[in-house]
């Protein structure tokens, strides 16, 4: 598995070279950013050559396509996921993640419906590409009713959810934050297969009860109760050998330099990684 970085929870940078060299001097093996933004601002051959030279992988890119809200606003998007998939591609990328929120101001079966057929339109998408969509159930217990109507916060139901889309290269985005409030186990996750997971975050959790964890307050790898050992091992069970990426949210922008963030970071997947 590769130690891997996305920008949230590490301040601001210069711009992706910075984030770049920044990972890579701390030993991370992967990144996760805006293909399509790199490429324009460094071209391909400079987005290529930055991430050679550092050894560094583009471990996955975000769906750039707001499915969840009007259909104006899904094919005003949709027109320009071809372009960020073909970025991803020309980088050697091959992810692409969305999260499910698991509440909905819609009717429940309403939204289900919608997310099938939207998600399986931008699978198809990428699939010409050659790139997996990961799905994210999100866990924590807030979010529940933060919408009128219950929706998708368990593997399981998104599991169902990826077998109603039908494609193969649809599978998981698994999250240690929401492994851990949705009150999963290891075997949880052991019953999977590699394909089954197409990316991980991961991040810990304050020593509060579960039902009181708020999305977006997290701390950093290794920092909270969180059996991220237990979480790692069980995922590599199942074959998955792919990035395992740092997800902080914060309930407001960090102050502390980057590289300082990086570097707590790396103590973190250290202190981790080595009870593996």
């Amino acid at each position: 598995m590769l130690r891997g970085l996305t920008k949230a929870g590490l301040g601001t940078f210069v711009d992706d070279k910075q984030f770049i060299e920044l990972a890579a001097g701390y030993s991370f093996q992967t990144v996760d950013l805006d293909a399509n933004k790199f490429i324009e601002d460094f071209g391909q051959d400079g987005a290529k050559e930055i991430l050679q030279s550092n050894n560094i992988q583009l471990g996955a890119i975000g769906l750039p396509v707001e499915w969840r809200n009007s259909d104006e606003e899904f094919s005003q998007d949709l027109i320009h996921l071809a372009s960020s998939a073909k970025a991803a591609q020309d980088l050697g990328c091959s992810r692409c993640c969305t999260y499910i929120l698991p509440s909905t101001d819609l009717k429940s079966a309403q939204f289900m419906s919608l997310a099938i057929k939207r998600l399986k339109i931008c699978a198809e998408v990428l699939g010409t590409y050659g790139i997996r969509l990961g799905l994210e159930y999100v866990g924590p217990h807030h979010l529940r009713e933060t919408w009128k109507n219950p929706f998708i916060w368990t593997q399981e139901e998104t599991l169902h959810l990826i077998d109603a889309i039908g494609l193969p290269n649809v599978g998981l985005l698994l999250d240690s934050y929401h492994w851990y409030t949705t009150g999963l186990t290891s075997e949880d996750l052991t019953n999977l297969n590699e394909h089954q997971i197409v990316h991980v975050h991961i991040n810990d959790a304050a020593n509060l009860p579960v039902e009181e964890l708020k999305d977006n307050d997290r701390l950093y790898t290794g920092e909270g109760v969180i059996d991220l050992p237990l979480f790692l091992k069980s995922i590599k069970k199942t074959g998955y050998s792919g990035p395992i990426a740092q997800e902080v949210l914060t309930p407001s922008p960090p102050t502390e330099p980057s590289e300082e963030l990086i570097r707590r970071s790396k103590i973190g997947f250290d202190k981790v990684f080595n009870r593996l």
